[in-house]
């Protein structure tokens, strides 16, 4: 069993390492569904690829994920260029019609494709217990390559997501650096849903950064909140599916509902016995973007 499930438990530390990150600028901007609609982008640009004659119906064709990532491309781009202080529309309003026009036009392409109820399952919940050692290593390599990046200009892409106001006084040109971001989301998107589907990179992206954000304000303790907690939920789900025979992205995505769950229901005994000092150095953390 442990041989099984080395592959896919290694997979889903992966995902949770580059989610749980990305979790938090996503949080911090407001921009709750943007992973969700780059990922239903990305799933419909999988989807038109397998009708091409070129694919041969071969999911894993090269050609399908370039296509795909082409897609999130364009959703990164507009997304990007949408962002600004006096809208008229809200910018999740334009990320939720995306999400919606992109799903029911993968329906419509899905209905001239064969076996479409088969992709639609896979497109949702995908089926990580199938991911290869080899798709884990050039999943770990780009979101390394990836998480370098935004290491680099990690001032830069903290000041847009949290304080994109100040950012803009000091003269950071936040179009650029948004479609950066969102770019480099797209890469992380294109990858992950075709190992995992659209629900399961959804809860990777949003549950481990709620959760933390339940506990911790500053950036650092976050993160260490959101990496522990996919890797404990990754585990448990990956070995429940196995044991009650269940598939595993919906599992492991109850799993999360349900551990963000009890998190929450446990949160105001732990506060109630929480020093009060914590709580003063929380706030200078946060005010110190720690």
């Amino acid at each position: 069993m442990l041989h099984f499930l080395a592959a896919p438990f290694v997979a889903s530390l992966i995902l949770t390492g580059i989610h749980a990150y990305l979790g938090v600028h996503v949080v911090e901007r407001g921009v709750i569904f943007v992973d969700l609609s780059l990922a239903q982008i990305a799933a419909l640009g999988a989807t038109i690829a397998l009708l091409m004659p070129i694919t041969g119906g071969d999911p894993h064709a090269p050609v399908v994920y370039w296509i795909s990532l082409a897609f999130t491309f364009l959703g990164a781009l507009i997304f990007s260029t949408i962002r600004a202080k006096h809208a008229r529309i809200p910018q999740e309003a334009i990320i939720g019609i995306c999400y919606a026009v992109a799903s029911a036009a993968a329906i419509l392409a899905m209905s001239k494709a064969t076996s479409e109820s088969e992709h639609l399952k896979d497109m949702l919940v995908g089926n990580i217990l199938a991911v290869s050692w080899q798709e884990v290593g050039k999943t770990a390599a780009l979101y390394g390559a990836i998480g370098l990046f935004h290491y680099v200009f990690r001032q830069k892409f903290l000041a847009i997501s949290m304080a994109p106001h100040r950012a803009e006084a000091e003269g950071i040109s936040i179009k650029f650096w948004d479609f950066l971001f969102y770019a480099s989301f797209g890469f992380v998107v294109t990858s992950s849903v075709a190992i995992a589907g659209v629900l399961l990179v959804f809860c990777y992206l949003i549950v481990p950064s709620v959760a933390a954000m339940l506990y911790a304000d500053s950036i650092g303790r976050r993160l260490a909140i959101g990496w522990t907690m996919g890797t404990v939920v990754s585990a448990l789900g990956v070995y429940l599916s196995l044991r009650l025979d269940l598939p595993t992205g919906a599992t492991i995505v109850c799993t999360f509902g349900l551990v963000l769950i009890i998190m929450a229901a446990v949160r105001p005994m732990i506060q109630r016995h929480a020093p009060a000092d914590m709580h003063q150095m929380n706030y200078r953390d946060r005010a110190h973007g720690r």
